[in-house]
């Protein structure tokens, strides 16, 4: 009897099939002697959609909502259709007792294998396979370690439960917003309270009124000093900073107070998916969708890390024993960190890494064992390798320890402060690169309480208070997080959603608000922009996940919520304009065309939701870069034919004519009739050129 080996990706699919000696390739499936390993193509199964309850909702109307299915139905992916098939003829196969599911190991995973045995009726021994990286010792020892399905049905329910909360309150809610205000409006149990933090923040620096203030700088000494006041630097009234300048100015300065305090950093815990796209948005200024694009072929294709889509940043107790491995295999692109790591055997020095109680799922992401040629990686994939790598290998120093010197001076009854620090031990900033390479050179160290100093200059800056920064993708990020609004894996998507339905957009790797997004927000019913209420829900998925809460409960509460959201919207006097709509008409239906940005360019649409009709606004964008801008140019297709234009720097090239592609059949149809004769070659070429002269 055979195991049916279930995969989410072809990719991963190939990698198991080949640790488990299976080596008969099918279209579909690869076959051993013991498994069969197949895949998925990401989802093969979806929620049905409401014209698959009643034709009439192909047609959205404001009157049919809410629509709430009695019981959610599943269907199959009409473009995967034939994968599908495939697996559920495997399924039927006499020789195979029980399905190993090998999905990616978390939530989302989990419920694109589930629903597809839901859609086979699967009635076998189901086990799950639980491997936090794709290395072949991995794979192997997960095999040998297969757990109960069982032990996953709570996780499986979770996941249905988001799935069908999504569904009820976002299609239902979008659907009501887009037929009142006849305007595509898109809302949602995490996009919208996630979009009502960034426009808060925009609220924020549009009431922020700059104020005028004052600071005091004096050379003291060996040192530069701030006048302070009770923890205050600033001062907001010119008259009194001039009186304190004038006051202190050429005058003799008290050593007060001299205070010296060690301290100690205690090594950083390695990264879990949000702290890295935190980090990578901040250092690379990478969107979180590409940092976890990059993380996941890390993780799957060169098998260098750990499983990417981790909540936790701590390590468990067994892997304890793994830290040898994992530094060796990293060797060859870190000797200098890695060689005195190795001589001390691979011992942990931040103990409070290993803490099983604070891994779930998965655990932080770290190298693997998996030997590094980071010549294989481009670019991109050695910043974010190299994040995780340095992040890792701070485990292994010790503390960063130093000295701040904090010294206190009396001026006239006026007080001036210095602070400076002393790095005593760098510890695990040396592999970060945070270490200061200069050595303080005011001479603080020489000072002692109660010595006379004089007052050489001092200096009165004038400067402004300024608006608090627009959120960057990091901030957003580190907010979700403290609400609990989606999960590390959903987070990049939620964002990019944002961007695409036109309600915020992208200024320089900050969000800007749009008259789209701020029309939205102030339409939405309060509690679903909400942060707290998405986050509750949050926690009960979770606690749903850990079989402490009752799944069937929170579906009921969400049918109850979305009745009340559709009634809101229905019942609402508030109004709407599409702050996108141009002058233009359609030619179609005569309604107003709107302007819609795409990653193509402007295109002009038909504001009429049941007209289809739109057109290029702007020339199409290629991917031919302009000789002096580099920017890409426009293309074109004129009497000559096809060229490429660069209106800013006035710049146009022909484009160059592309070469005949040869069919499989031409080929064949070539070799056949060409290869009768003997006075030339039988190689493609040599044919093609005969068939030329015959031509001629």
């Amino acid at each position: 009897m055979k195991s049916l080996v279930l995969a989410e990706k072809p990719s991963v699919a190939r990698e198991l099939a080949r640790v488990l000696g299976c080596k008969q390739i099918n279209k579909s499936y690869i076959e051993g002697n013991h498994y069969i390993v197949t895949w998925a193509l990401g989802h093969l199964i979806e929620l049905k959609m409401p014209e698959h309850y009643d034709s009439k909702y192909k047609t959205w109307n404001l009157e049919d909502l809410p629509i709430i299915p009695q019981k959610m139905g599943l269907k199959v992916i009409k473009q995967t259709t034939h994968q599908f098939r495939a697996i559920e003829g495997l399924a039927k196969r006499k020789d195979i007792n029980e399905c190993i599911i090998a999905t990616d190991a978390g939530r989302e995973g989990e419920l694109v294998a589930r629903w597809i045995l839901e859609k086979l009726h699967w009635n076998k021994p189901i086990k799950r396979l639980w491997i936090s990286s794709q290395t072949d010792k991995a794979i192997k020892e997960g095999f040998k370690q297969l757990k109960s399905g069982k032990q996953f049905e709570n996780l499986y329910h979770s996941a249905v439960c988001r799935a069908e909360a999504d569904w009820l309150i976002g299609l239902n809610v979008t659907r009501a917003l887009t037929t009142k205000y006849k305007d595509p409006l898109s809302a949602g149990r995490v996009q919208t309270p996630t979009l009502a933090m960034i426009l808060e923040r925009e609220q924020q620096i549009q009431k922020f009124v700059p104020k005028e203030y004052w600071t005091i700088r004096a050379e003291i000494g060996p040192l530069t000093a701030d006048w302070e006041h009770g923890g205050e630097k600033r001062l907001f009234d010119k008259a009194t900073a001039e009186r304190i300048l004038a006051k202190v100015h050429g005058q003799k300065a008290v050593l007060e107070k001299i205070e010296r305090k060690k301290k100690s950093e205690s090594q950083p815990l390695p990264y879990d998916l949000t702290e890295l796209q935190r980090d990578a948005n901040k250092r690379f200024g990478f969107s979180a969708k590409k940092t976890l694009n990059i993380l996941q072929r890390l993780y799957e294709q060169y098998k260098l890390v750990t499983y990417p889509r981790t909540d936790s940043r701590y390590l468990t107790t067994d892997m304890i024993g793994t830290m040898m491995d994992r530094l060796q295999g990293m060797a060859s692109g870190y000797k200098e960190e890695v060689r005195p790591l190795l001589a001390g055997n691979g011992k942990v020095l931040a103990r409070r890494v290993f803490n099983n109680e604070k891994v779930t799922d998965h655990h932080a992401i770290i190298p693997t064992e998996q030997r590094l040629n980071l010549g294989e990686l481009d670019s991109d994939e050695r910043k974010i390798y190299d994040l995780i790598a340095r992040q890792f290998l701070a485990l292994f120093l010790p503390a960063y320890e130093y000295e701040t010197i904090h010294t206190s001076f009396k001026v006239e009854g006026e007080t001036f402060t210095a602070k400076e620090t002393n790095v005593m031990e760098a510890g695990f900033r040396k592999v970060l690169g945070k270490v200061d390479s200069e050595e303080p050179v005011s001479g603080l160290q020489k000072l002692k309480q109660g010595q006379n100093y004089t007052v050489k200059e001092v200096m009165l800056n004038q400067k402004w208070t300024e608006p608090p920064l627009r959120f960057s993708e990091a901030d957003v990020l580190s907010h979700m997080e403290k609400y609990g609004l989606g999960t590390p894996a959903t987070r990049a998507e939620i964002i990019e959603r944002l961007v695409e339905s036109e309600v915020v957009e992208r200024v320089n790797g900050r969000f800007h608000s749009t008259k789209k997004g701020q029309q939205l927000i102030e339409l939405v019913n309060n509690e679903l922009k909400s942060p707290e209420l998405t986050a509750k829900w949050e926690q009960e998925l979770e606690q749903i996940a850990k079989g402490k809460a009752d799944p069937k409960q929170f579906l009921r509460k969400i049918r109850r919520q979305t009745e009340q959201l559709v009634s809101e919207i229905k019942t609402s006097d508030k109004s709407y304009r599409a702050h996108n709509l141009t002058g233009s008409k359609c030619p179609e239906c005569g309604s107003f065309l709107k302007e819609r940005n795409t990653k193509d360019g402007k295109i002009l649409v038909c504001s009429n939701l049941e007209c289809s009709y739109r057109r290029r606004k702007d020339p199409k964008l290629s991917n031919r870069r302009c000789p002096q801008c580099h920017k890409k140019m426009e293309i074109h297709e004129g009497k000559a034919g096809v060229y490429f234009q660069c209106r800013r720097c006035n710049v146009v090239e022909k484009a160059e004519e592309t070469k005949k592609v040869i069919k499989k059949h031409e080929e064949r149809r070539l070799v056949q009739k060409y290869t009768k004769k003997e006075d030339f070659g039988t190689s493609l070429g040599d044919l093609l050129k005969q068939a030329l002269k015959d031509q001629d």
